[in-house]
């Protein structure tokens, strides 16, 4: 749904410079689309740096396409940052000080799942279905890491799928066959939907664990059917908007002002919308904090050194911390479960000390 992401990132700046703009100074957004293929993305990417002449690169969907141009970003000494995937790769400042991600690294996220099954499932049986590109191998990385050596015996089944497929339906009926009784669905939000609607539709009732990148209810948990997708675990970082626990939340209702004034008739159940403002509103914050030293240096400088920032739209008692060694922005979440209609948040807010 990164439509919708984009659509909301511009329209975010389009408001910050309605109201002046950052320290002084307008922000020029410039978007094109590579077609999530990292071949066009290397040629847009050069583009932006050597002909837009661009301060950053800011949000570039997808692991893939970020591994193209990684080595490109950081040779050229532009920032790469707060990038659309939460590939554990993303956090290495020694090797890579020009790239950053932001929401919590699926390496950290599938391990927390791992250790809820151990806990919460006696003798689990536990089937994967994982996207065939460095994200699905760093999820199913830190979910092996979760379940411990001593437990990778419980995984009684894996299947891959590539972004390109039409369907998982055939992967789902090799997982089903296995007998598990757990499912960790490790999918993009279209196969993640086609997997939950398959396993509705083969009469599978295993604990299933969804990846939070597929947890929006208006793209992944709607298509697939409300009834299919009843209580559905995942892990979240942000305020859903199909929570009505938020209703009366000053940063919710301000998100949702933002939303009727400059993106009327957009989807309020996509979480795609909150995502892209949350994400938004730290790199507002660290522009700001940059002050008259605009440069390069500075942002990553501005970016690596926050401390306990709180932004709108994440969960309370989630916050965001970085520092020279440590570029993972989010590492804190909480295990949600969907009732048929909405996220219901259960547990402690998790936190991780590094990925």
């Amino acid at each position: 749904s990164y439509g919708a992401i984009g659509k909301s990132i511009k329209a975010y700046w389009d408001m910050v410079n309605g109201a002046g703009g950052i320290n002084g100074r307008k922000v020029n957004f410039i978007t094109y689309d590579d077609g999530f293929i990292p071949a066009r993305t290397v040629e847009l990417v050069r583009k932006l740096v050597e002909e837009d002449q661009v301060f950053a690169v800011f949000q570039l969907l997808g692991t893939p396409t970020n591994s193209a141009v990684q080595k490109y970003f950081n040779t050229k000494k532009v920032p790469q940052i707060y990038v659309a995937t939460g590939a554990s790769k993303w956090g290495n400042p020694k090797e890579f000080p020009w790239t950053m991600g932001w929401q919590p690294d699926y390496n950290t996220e599938a391990g927390l799942y791992a250790k809820h099954i151990l806990q919460n499932v006696k003798d689990p049986k536990i089937a994967v279905l994982w996207q065939n590109d460095d994200s699905g191998k760093d999820y199913v990385a830190g979910f092996m890491k979760g379940l411990g050596p001593e437990n990778a015996k419980l995984v009684v089944a894996t299947a891959s799928y590539e972004a390109t497929d039409p369907t998982v339906d055939s992967q789902i009926i090799q997982l089903k066959d296995s007998g598990a009784d757990v499912f960790f669905n490790d999918a993009a939000p279209k196969a993640a939907a086609q997997a939950i609607r398959k396993v509705a539709d083969l009469g599978w009732k295993p604990a299933h664990y969804l990846a939070n990148v597929a947890a929006s209810v208006a793209s992944t948990l709607k298509p697939a059917g409300l009834d299919n997708s009843k209580d559905i675990i995942t892990a979240a970082y942000l305020k859903d908007p199909t929570d009505p626990q938020w209703a009366t939340a000053p940063d919710f209702i301000e998100w949702k002002t933002w939303m009727e004034k400059y993106i009327p008739g957009g989807n309020m159940a996509d979480a795609s919308y909150t995502y892209a403002y949350s994400v938004s509103c730290t790199m507002r914050h660290v522009l700001t904090a940059c002050g008259d030293d605009l440069t390069r240096a500075n942002l990553m400088k501005q970016a690596a050194s926050m401390k306990d920032l709180v932004v709108p739209i994440l969960l309370p008692g989630i916050k965001i911390n970085t520092s020279p060694t440590d570029f993972y922005p989010i590492q804190s979440v909480q295990l949600a479960r969907f009732d048929g209609q909405t996220w219901k948040l259960f547990g402690d807010v998790l936190s991780s000390d590094g990925a």
